[in-house]
C-alpha cells in the first residue's frame, strides 16, 4: 500500500451543484481528496490556508472576490507557497484566463474536459508542472501578445531562442501546442522523464518561470503559430539572469 499522502483539493466555484459534481470526481480518485469547498474568492483564499489545500480548483467568476484576484492573494501569500491553482473557464472569457495565469495559476482547463482528464490535469499542477488546456491555448498566446504587458521570460528578451538546440525546439514547439511531458514524449520517441529533461532544461536557458512563459516565447519567436506544426533549427547562447 502506497504511504503517500493524497493531494490535497480545494473546490472553489459559486454554484453549489459543480461543486457537489466535482467533489464527487475528486473522491473517486483513491489519491487525492476533498478538504474543502468554497462558494466566493475570499472564502477560496481563507480555506486554502486553513485547510492546508495542496492545490485549489478555482472558478473565475465568483462574488465578493473573483477567481483572478483570488489566485493572485493565494500566489502572494508566503504561508500559502505551496498551494498550486487550477483555473476552469469557457472559451468566451479567455481574457480573464491571461490575467489569472499571471496572477499565479499554474494552469487551466475549459469546464467541459472529460473528468479523467481534470483529475490527471491536478495530478500534474501538483506535481508541480504547468499545465494548458490544448483547445483555447493558441488564441490565449496570441491575445497575450497583442497585449502591452506580454510575459516574456527573461533571457528571451535578448537572446530569443538561440540557446535551444534542435531537439529542444522540437520539445518547446509541442509544449506551446498544449501537449504534457508524456504527450511530448509520445511524439519524439522519448521517455516521459527524458521529455521533462529538456522541458526543465529549456526553462532554464530560457530563465523562464513555468510552462506558460514558454508557450509565450514560442508564440513570440514564431516557432509555433496557431495551426502551425512543430519546427526550429539550432544556435547558440547564454542564459542571462
Amino acid at each position: 500500500m502506497s504511504t503517500q499522502q493524497p493531494i490535497r483539493v480545494l473546490l472553489a466555484d459559486d454554484q453549489r451543484l459543480v461543486r457537489s459534481a466535482f467533489a464527487m470526481l475528486v473522491d473517486t480518485a483513491p489519491d487525492m481528496e476533498v478538504v474543502g469547498e468554497a462558494g466566493t474568492g475570499r472564502q477560496a483564499v481563507e480555506l486554502a490556508r486553513s485547510a492546508r489545500a495542496d492545490l485549489v480548483v478555482m472558478d473565475i467568476r465568483m462574488p465578493d472576490l473573483d477567481g483572478i484576484e483570488a489566485t493572485q492573494r493565494i500566489a502572494a501569500d508566503e504561508d500559502m507557497a505551496g498551494v498550486k491553482v487550477l483555473v476552469l473557464t469557457t472559451y468566451d472569457t479567455d481574457e480573464y484566463v491571461i490575467d489569472a495565469l499571471r496572477a499565479g495559476a499554474s494552469g487551466f482547463l475549459v469546464k467541459d474536459t472529460r473528468p479523467a482528464a481534470l483529475l490527471e490535469a491536478i495530478r500534474t499542477i501538483a506535481a508541480g508542472e504547468a499545465l494548458l488546456s490544448p483547445g483555447p491555448t493558441s488564441r490565449l498566446i496570441a491575445r497575450v501578445l497583442r497585449a502591452p504587458r506580454a510575459d516574456i521570460p527573461a533571457s528571451f528578451v535578448t537572446n530569443g531562442l538561440a540557446v535551444l538546440s534542435v531537439r529542444e525546439r522540437q520539445v518547446l514547439a509541442l509544449v506551446a501546442r498544449g501537449l504534457n511531458n508524456a504527450e511530448v514524449g509520445d511524439v519524439l520517441g522519448l521517455s516521459p522523464l527524458t521529455a521533462k529533461t529538456h522541458v526543465s532544461r529549456i526553462m532554464g536557458k530560457l530563465c523562464a518561470r513555468d510552462r506558460v512563459q514558454l508557450v509565450i516565447a514560442a508564440y513570440e519567436a514564431g516557432l509555433v503559430t496557431p495551426g502551425s506544426a512543430p519546427g526550429g533549427a539550432p544556435g547558440n547562447g547564454v542564459c542571462s539572469s
